[in-house]
């Protein structure tokens, strides 16, 4: 498992000098923090405030510095109104040795963009009638940009 130096933060576990080792199971779980209360389009202090720590502590957990405990793990699932699965999901869904990415799964980073942010909350802040459409819409642009097989005479 591959592992990050960061600037020494108090209540660390392991460390090295005046860095700290952390692991990239934190920072997933981090990242998945992030997206999540960006898709709620929840400030740090907002969440902070709402499970009893300061915006400080969010930007820690958001960036991997700080590890979060079963405990606050769970308060933060409760806020954000997910099951605590879902901050370890993708964890493990792509085999590094192989060359190929799994096509079921997206980019991390496509879903931290603000324009995947922007177009989420309009979808959902459609009726069904529309949104329905657009996601058909969506669908065939997605089968006209695949590339099309052509059969070659010998």
């Amino acid at each position: 498992m591959a592992r990050h130096l960061l600037p020494y933060e108090a209540n660390t576990q392991t460390t090295v000098g005046d860095f700290r080792m952390t692991s990239d199971i934190d920072l997933h779980v981090g990242k998945r923090l992030r997206r999540r209360r960006r898709l709620l389009g929840l400030t740090q202090q907002t969440l902070a405030e709402e499970v009893g720590i300061r915006f400080q502590q969010i930007q820690k957990y958001e960036c991997g510095a700080n590890r979060v405990s079963a405990a606050r793990l769970f308060e933060l699932s409760e806020a954000l109104s997910v099951p605590i699965q879902y901050f370890y999901e993708g964890l493990g869904s792509h085999d590094p040795l192989s060359s190929e990415p799994n096509p079921d799964v997206i980019a991390p980073d496509v879903l931290s963009r603000k324009e995947t942010m922007d177009l989420v909350r309009a979808y959902y802040a459609m009726d069904d009638a529309p949104r329905k459409h657009l996601l058909d819409l969506a669908k065939s642009l997605e089968q006209a940009a695949k590339p099309k097989l052509r059969l070659v005479a010998q």
